[in-house]
């Protein structure tokens, strides 16, 4: 099942892909795609509805975030033994976490401004897990049982924010528009391997990235057990997993985001997103 939002900045509706790639409106059953929408038992109430029965939505409208409501926005550092390679570093013996602001989430097609000062603005294709139920000291082994879904996400971030400024990570990636996210969730039933899909993200059609989620360092399974240990997850928050070789910071020379650029990026299975880049 793919769910989604659709419709204005602040106004969408819920819906589905059908399986002829065709929206069709939820709002008769939901009220959202969110906390309550996102539990096990409302998933598989949606997941017996008659994609058929339900109101084809007309025209192409936009994508909003395919979740909403997201109390935590969390993010996986290094966790690709390649990426890791590339920008000299070495791979953690423990995940590195940080936050991203929620205030970045936008719609995977929307434009990614960058900030006031920034010339450092880089991109990030990475996999998305979203929670479907509370997790607290859960076991590697029940782990699975608390995902919704996934989703494609951009990880915009700007470097010289990032690391070249004192502090943590979270400033060089919570900007507004650093988060776009969908286009669609994705139910676990449709993922056959999370640790086995090819992604790619292309700027200007030059393709940067191609990589694939077999190179995690610490896959799905155990990033939502750690997480676990140290702060409970509710349904709507989302784990960005890391992202693979291929950033902008690890091109030689250095290659950063412009205005008037074009950015494009895809996961197996969930998705692709298009961000035009404008100067916020």
């Amino acid at each position: 099942m793919k769910l989604l939002r659709y419709g204005a900045k602040g106004q969408e509706k819920p819906g589905l892909l059908d399986p002829q790639g065709r929206i069709r409106d939820l709002s008769g059953h939901i009220a959202d795609i969110g906390a309550a929408a996102l539990l096990p038992e409302t998933l598989a109430r949606l997941k017996a509805i008659d994609a058929a029965a339900l109101p084809l939505v007309p025209g192409t409208p936009r994508l909003g975030p395919c979740v909403t409501g997201t109390g935590k926005f969390i993010c996986i550092g290094l966790n690709y033994s390649d990426h890791a390679a590339e920008t000299g570093a070495t791979v953690p013996p423990e995940p590195i976490i940080f936050m991203k602001a929620t205030s970045a989430i936008t719609g995977p097609n929307d434009p990614i401004e960058i900030p006031r000062g920034s010339e450092k603005t880089d991109w990030e294709v990475e996999l998305g897990v979203v929670i479907g139920k509370p997790a607290k000291y859960v076991s590697e082994s029940d782990a699975m049982s608390h995902v919704a879904g996934y989703c494609l996400i951009n990880d915009v971030s700007e470097r010289a924010f990032q690391a070249e400024r004192q502090g943590q990570w979270t400033k060089g990636k919570s900007a507004d528009t650093f988060g776009p996210i969908g286009p669609w969730l994705v139910t676990p039933d449709e993922i056959a391997d999370p640790q086995a899909l090819s992604m790619w993200l292309e700027v200007n059609g030059h393709r940067y990235q191609n990589g694939s989620t077999a190179t995690m360092v610490y896959g799905v399974r155990y990033l939502v057990s750690y997480l676990s240990q140290f702060m409970s997850l509710q349904p709507g928050d989302i784990i960005s997993t890391g992202t693979p070789p291929g950033v902008g910071l690890g091109q030689n020379p250095q290659v950063y985001l412009k205005r008037g650029d074009v950015v494009t990026l895809g996961i197996e299975g969930l998705g692709t997103q298009r961000q035009d880049v404008v100067q916020g």
